[in-house]
C-alpha cells in the first residue's frame, strides 16, 4: 500500500511538473490555408461583399433633386410595396428564369447524356463544337434572335415565301416568349457542361448491375443515371436561374413593354431615373427573394434526392 502510494504521488508530482500545452485554435495548416486564400478573399470582399455593402446602405438614403443624400429612411422600401408594379415584374422575372432554367436543362440533358455515354473518343472536341456558338458576344447573340424573331426575320420572310402566311406576325417578338427563347439560347452552354461532369463521373459498374438485375435502359436511367447526376442537374439550374433574373439587356432589346423585368427597373433608376436609393432599395429586396427562392429550390432537390435515392 505504501509503496502504490508513494508512486502515485510520484506520478502526480511528474504530471504537475510537466508544462501543459496550450491548445491552439489556429493550427499552422490552417495559417497556411488562410494565407494562400487571402488575395482570394480580398478580391471577393472588395469585388462582391463590398459593393453590395454600400448597395444596402444607400437603400437607405434618401434622394434631393438629382442627388442622393446620406440619411437613415424607410421610404425607399415601403414605396417598392406601394406600387404592386414592382413586385409584378420581380415575380415575372422570377417566373420567366424558373421557365428558362427548364427549359434549358430538359434541352442540355439529351446533349450532356450523348456526349457523356455514346461518344467514345475525341471528348473534348465535341465539347469544343457544342460552345463554338458562344463563342460571339453575347449581344451579337440577341441581336441576330431579334433578327430571326423580327417583323421581317427569318421566320416571317421563310413563312412568307412558302405560302404559308400571307402577311408577317406580330407576336414572335417584343413579348415574355421572346424573351425567354433567347435567354434560353444564350445560357445553353452553361447548362451542357455541369451537367455532362455530373454524368462522366458516373460509375459504369452501377449500370451494369441493374442491368444484372433485369432492369432496362429506362430503368436503368430513372433508377440509377437520373439520380447520380442530379448535383449536376441541381448547379445547371441555379447557374441559369441567377443570372437570368438580373438580365436587363435581352428583355431590353427583344422583350419590349411586354417583357420587361425588374432588372430594367433597377437599370432605369441608376440611369435615366437618377434614383440610387429607391434602385438600391428594389435591389436588396430582389436579392433576399431570389436568396429565398434558391434555398426553397434546394431543400426540394434534396427531398427529390432522398427518394429517388
Amino acid at each position: 500500500m505504501a509503496e502504490g502510494t508513494a508512486s502515485s504521488s510520484l506520478n502526480e508530482a511528474i504530471g504537475t511538473a510537466r508544462p501543459r500545452r496550450k491548445r491552439r485554435w489556429v493550427t499552422q495548416d490552417t495559417r497556411r490555408g488562410m494565407t494562400l486564400l487571402s488575395p482570394i478573399l480580398l478580391l471577393f470582399m472588395f469585388a462582391l461583399a463590398l459593393p453590395i455593402f454600400l448597395l444596402f446602405t444607400i437603400s437607405f438614403w434618401t434622394q434631393t433633386g438629382l442627388r442622393p443624400t446620406p440619411g437613415f429612411t424607410f421610404d425607399n422600401y415601403l414605396a417598392f410595396f406601394e406600387r404592386p408594379v414592382y413586385a409584378t415584374l420581380l415575380r415575372r422575372s422570377i417566373e420567366n428564369s424558373a421557365l428558362v432554367a427548364l427549359i434549358t436543362v430538359v434541352l442540355a440533358y439529351p446533349a450532356a447524356y450523348f456526349v457523356a455515354f455514346k461518344v467514345k473518343k475525341n471528348k473534348a472536341m465535341w465539347l469544343i463544337l457544342i460552345t463554338i456558338p458562344f463563342w460571339t458576344s453575347y449581344l451579337l447573340r440577341v441581336f441576330a434572335w431579334k433578327v430571326v424573331l423580327g417583323y421581317n426575320g427569318v421566320i416571317n420572310s421563310g413563312l412568307m415565301t412558302v405560302g404559308l402566311i400571307e402577311e408577317p406576325l406580330t407576336f414572335l417578338l417584343n413579348n415574355r416568349q421572346a424573351v425567354i427563347i433567347t435567354l434560353a439560347h444564350a445560357w445553353a452552354a452553361f447548362a451542357i457542361l455541369p451537367i455532362y461532369v455530373s454524368l462522366e463521373k458516373i460509375d459504369r459498374s452501377y449500370l451494369e448491375a441493374a442491368s444484372d438485375l433485369g432492369e432496362g435502359p429506362v430503368g436503368q436511367f430513372f433508377r440509377v443515371t437520373l439520380p447520380l447526376s442530379l448535383p449536376g442537374i441541381i448547379a445547371a439550374a441555379l447557374v441559369i436561374f441567377i443570372p437570368t433574373v438580373g438580365d436587363y439587356v435581352t428583355p431590353l432589346l427583344v422583350g419590349g413593354n411586354n417583357g420587361l423585368m425588374i432588372s430594367n427597373v433597377v437599370q432605369v433608376q441608376f440611369g435615366r431615373g437618377s434614383n440610387w436609393p429607391l434602385g438600391s432599395a428594389i435591389s436588396v429586396i430582389s436579392m433576399i427573394t431570389i436568396t429565398g427562392v434558391v434555398c426553397i429550390f434546394l431543400l426540394l432537390t434534396q427531398q427529390l434526392k432522398r427518394r429517388l435515392t
